[in-house]
């Protein structure tokens, strides 16, 4: 396949008691491309899993998403989007590297999971026939300034009436400025309280931040 030219190394994840195969590059620094970062800032954060994806990731493991269908945001290797396959989603994952879809395709096989959608998506330019979800989720991805304003219009403009977003993020300030641009976009507010993933006593304290459609 065409993610094992990153020689992948296997992570084991244990989500709510079921043991998850995640396959990554060795060497995260490896592949940053200075040109890349010059042009657009791309750093390559798709190729590790960090808390937020793990946490979010439990959220939707106890979740029967039958008949429902779900968009991930930013996914990188996509640990989210594979858990929520695995509960019964039809899954969309969506990324701006295409390097990043590749592990997600990667890892679904390894994992004997259905097959996932995947599709480049860039958040300024959102394709007019993404269509709507039922959840719409995205772990880790609001670290610029830009980010907050530009995932409440994405999220408003894919999440289906009736649907639920989920937004995990490592309590980071710049995703301070989140909640007020998803209220500017129409949508409803609220947060968990904040938490390591379950079993961990180190690393960063994730919140979920939970947005649906005003009754």
């Amino acid at each position: 396949m065409e993610f094992e030219r990153f020689a992948p190394v296997e992570r084991r994840i244990d989500i709510n008691g079921r043991s998850f195969s995640v396959w990554r590059p060795p060497d995260m620094e490896a592949l940053i491309d200075l040109i890349a970062f010059e042009d657009d800032e791309r750093i390559p954060y798709w190729a590790d899993v960090w808390e937020s994806a793990i946490v979010l990731a439990e959220e939707l493991a106890d979740t029967n998403g039958s008949g429902q269908t779900l968009l991930e945001l930013g996914c990188g290797l996509g640990l989210p989007g594979l858990v929520a396959a695995q509960a019964g989603f039809a899954v969309t994952a969506t990324d701006y590297e295409e390097a990043a879809l590749e592990g997600v395709r990667y890892n679904a096989a390894r994992n004997s999971l259905p097959t996932l959608t995947t599709r480049v998506l860039d958040w300024r330019q959102p394709p007019a026939d993404l269509g709507l979800f039922d959840r719409v989720v995205a772990a880790d991805v609001l670290y610029e300034t830009h980010h907050p304003q530009s995932l409440a219009q994405v999220i408003a403009a894919t999440l289906a009436p009736g649907g639920t977003g989920l937004v995990a993020d490592p309590c980071r300030l710049k995703a301070a400025a989140f909640p007020a641009a998803c209220r500017s976009v129409g949508l409803a507010v609220t947060k968990t309280r904040a938490r390591r993933p379950r079993g961990a006593t180190s690393g960063p304290h994730v919140e979920i931040h939970r947005l649906t459609w005003p009754a």
